[in-house]
């Protein structure tokens, strides 16, 4: 998803035959009978996707987002499928989607705003991967920079062994950030471990 598709759909769908629906939703939101029926044309900024029973649409603008709206509805109805619709906006400031559209209620604001703390809070966390010993440097360095980025202090431990070498990287700083080095950690380690296959299998 680009970085400009700031807006998110999310259709919770009550049927039964789950796959039918999100095939003909899928296949009919640029349909030319749809296009008809609503007046409009589906933006083509706009992603359409799903995950099990929820239907999620991404769009760089509002409007495009309440077109591609307008587009589903009518399919939905054409199907007698009710649905649970949300409409989210990216916030930076949070680093979330956060629902504008219904209102989130009292119970859900004190729910964010905790979720917001707890996400704000400094703690330490202490993350293990293993790395061979062609790539280890280049696994090193590349997380000391993204470690720089999120403004995580950063501290590596190694624990070296023949052909590998267990790194601990023991980070300090928000949760939130903390998790997305985490995730930058687990694929970077995808990504050395591919690589270092190749060098083992690579002629000399």
């Amino acid at each position: 998803m680009s970085e400009d598709q700031d807006w998110r759909l999310k259709a919770a769908l009550e049927t039964q035959d789950m796959r039918r629906v999100l095939d003909d939703v899928l296949a009919a939101v640029r349909a030319p009978q749809v296009v008809e029926e609503t007046g409009e044309t589906l933006p083509h900024d706009v992603a359409v996707t799903h995950d099990g029973n929820v239907l999620f649409v991404y769009a760089a603008s509002r409007e495009s987002l309440a077109t591609a709206r307008r587009a589903i509805e009518a399919v939905l109805r054409r199907g007698a499928v009710g649905s649970s619709i949300y409409v989210s906006h990216w916030d930076d400031a949070v680093d979330q989607w956060v629902q504008v559209e219904p209102p989130p209620s009292e119970e859900q604001l004190r729910a964010a705003e905790a979720a917001e703390r707890d996400a704000d809070a400094v703690e330490s966390r202490t993350l293990i991967v293993s790395a061979g010993k062609w790539v280890r440097a280049e696994l090193e360095q590349s997380m000391r920079e993204w470690a720089d980025r999120l403004e995580l202090e950063c501290e590596i431990i190694e624990h070296r062994h023949l052909l590998t070498t267990q790194v601990a990287f023991t980070v300090t700083g928000p949760k939130r950030r903390i998790d997305e080095f985490a995730a930058g950690l687990r694929a970077q380690e995808m990504a050395t471990l591919r690589t270092e296959r190749a060098v083992m299998v690579s002629p000399l």
